[in-house]
């Protein structure tokens, strides 16, 4: 089996911002969470204002008759129009009797005004942050040196901070943002060249950034803009606000719609999106099914439980093409729910269209250290040799440890799952990363074979007698000779958070089954 490693990373020039940045919210008596718009909302403009710099400086001269104006012209080139009031040297420049606060206030809705997109996206709280501290974060933000950093510098600033804000937030930090080694295998395995691409849970749009990085990384002469359509739909107006910022960040177009996507379909999605990729909050309670029993995403029936796991996977599947792939996170407890959802669950894969099922390790999330199953969903398969099959895999035991808390995939890890899937796919294999030592370790001959503690592809017959489950681990069985390589305490935990959640779910059947012993007695 694949060893697990550990972190040994340098440290980066983003680490080194975010330090610098957190010792100074020390100093204030500030939360993170208090912090984390407005810090972010700095880089933006940091990031916008350079790149609306540099396209000044490229744009060419135009003779007097048809002059067009300075904002046209670099909007043209998708670069916003920074007005002189919102750039950061007029805001360093600014007096220390001047309320620093008021004028970047004012320069976020500058910003807004000139660029439509933008229209009440911005923080404009900066007063929490007092004049001190604020001044301070201008000069930190201002000092980053683009010649000495290469690529998608700013992107990569805001992403990181985004993470670290998750992480030090917890629960919350969860609900708009998933890891990105997680997105990284999603995006890997699902592959999204061309076409809709849709998040009805989008968070702060990390599926939507990382599915543009991989076209630059496999397609060098287009831009992602001109490949790929963005839809997002998200709860929170908030989170919706942090990956308007974060596509603007990263120079993407995309609508994003804020509303409740159990209830709401924005952009009428059914059949319509080549991509779907989510990480939807696991086993929410409460949904209103009298809203939505007239629905036609959820066509396959609604489920009985008071869960919405099954919902969610069908705004997935329902919103897909002919020939659509989705990739989406679920709880492991989904791959063999029981009754209605065990009926939802046997219709998709009777339509061909289960493709990949990844079993992950606990610790790669932020808000929840329960392992969970990557569902690869594609309906175009039924017209391949693959229709009748279904590859399993489990890699639980293959991660990076970053903290105590916390584990990760490396690139390697990334290529060397996704290379197994190629393998399977008949697709060409990559080694960008280093992958193939591994990969020949397990397939020696460079083709697909099923690896005991690994990966398994069952038959829709070996499904169907498995009570039509997608649990990896009743297919994939467990290595020989495989050695126990968690640590006690880790492992305790895990158990121990599985038991408060089996517990607590035995105390609610509990409570359901006496009050409707109270009703059929007519108690």
């Amino acid at each position: 089996m694949a060893k697990a490693s550990k972190n040994e990373s340098k440290t980066s020039y983003q680490e080194e911002l975010w330090n610098a940045a957190d010792k100074l919210r020390a100093q204030s008596s500030l939360k993170t969470n208090e912090f984390s718009t407005p810090v972010l909302g700095l880089i933006f403009l940091k990031y916008a204002d350079y790149r609306f710099a540099d396209a000044i400086k490229k744009l060419p001269p135009q003779s007097g008759r048809s002059a067009v104006s300075l904002k046209d012209r670099v909007q043209e080139l998708g670069v916003l129009f920074m007005p002189e009031q919102a750039r950061y040297d007029y805001l360093l420049s600014r007096p220390e009797s001047e309320n620093i606060a008021k004028a970047v206030n004012d320069a976020m809705s500058l910003v807004e005004q000139q660029n439509k997109i933008l229209e009440g996206v911005l923080p404009k709280n900066y007063q929490r942050l007092g004049n001190s501290l604020l001044r301070d974060l201008l000069k930190q933000f201002n000092a980053i040196q683009m010649d000495k950093i290469k690529g998608d510098a700013f992107g990569k600033i805001y992403e990181y901070f985004l993470g670290k804000f998750a992480s030090a937030e917890g629960q919350r930090g969860g609900e708009f943002f998933t890891p990105t080694s997680l997105v990284r295998l999603i995006v890997e395995i699902l592959k999204p060249i061309k076409g809709n691409v849709y998040d009805p849970a989008c968070g702060s749009g990390g599926m939507f950034v990382q599915s543009s990085e991989f076209i630059k990384r496999t397609i060098q002469d287009k831009e992602p803009n001109d490949l790929i359509r963005i839809y997002g739909q998200e709860k929170t107006e908030e989170t919706s606000k942090l990956c308007k910022m974060n596509l603007a960040v990263h120079c993407l177009e995309g609508e994003i719609a804020t509303c409740n996507s159990m209830e709401v379909d924005k952009f009428d999605s059914i059949g319509k999106m080549d991509f779907v990729m989510a990480n939807p909050p696991f086993n929410v309670s409460g949904v209103d099914k009298e809203k939505i029993k007239n629905d036609k995403r959820y066509a396959l029936g609604l489920p009985k439980v008071d869960n919405a796991n099954y919902l969610w996977i069908q705004c997935f599947y329902s919103a897909l093409s002919k020939t659509g792939r989705a990739g989406f996170v679920m709880p492991n407890s989904a791959s063999d729910a029981r009754q209605s959802e065990q009926t939802i669950r046997e219709k998709i894969i009777k339509a061909n269209a289960v493709d990949v099922m990844v079993s992950v390790g606990s610790n790669m999330f932020h808000n929840v250290t329960l392992p969970c199953t990557l569902w690869f969903l594609d309906r175009g398969k039924k017209d391949t040799e693959r229709k009748d099959k279904v590859l399993f895999l489990d890699v639980r035991e293959i991660y990076t440890q970053v903290d105590r808390a916390h584990r990760e995939f490396t690139e390697e890890q990334i290529e060397f799952i996704t290379n197994i899937v190629k393998l399977y796919r008949g697709e060409k294999l990559c080694f960008d990363f280093g992958s193939k030592a591994k990969i020949k370790q397990y397939f020696p001959d460079m083709k697909y074979k099923d690896v005991k503690g690994l990966c398994k592809v069952a038959t829709l017959e070996e499904i169907e007698k498995q009570g039509w489950s997608l649990n990896s681990g009743r297919y994939v069985g467990v290595a020989d000779n495989a050695e126990e390589e968690y640590v006690f305490e880790d492992k305790l935990k895990e158990l121990n958070a599985e038991l408060e959640k089996l517990n607590n779910e035995a105390h609610e059947l509990e409570t359901k089954i006496a009050l409707n012993m109270k009703e059929l007695l007519g108690a």
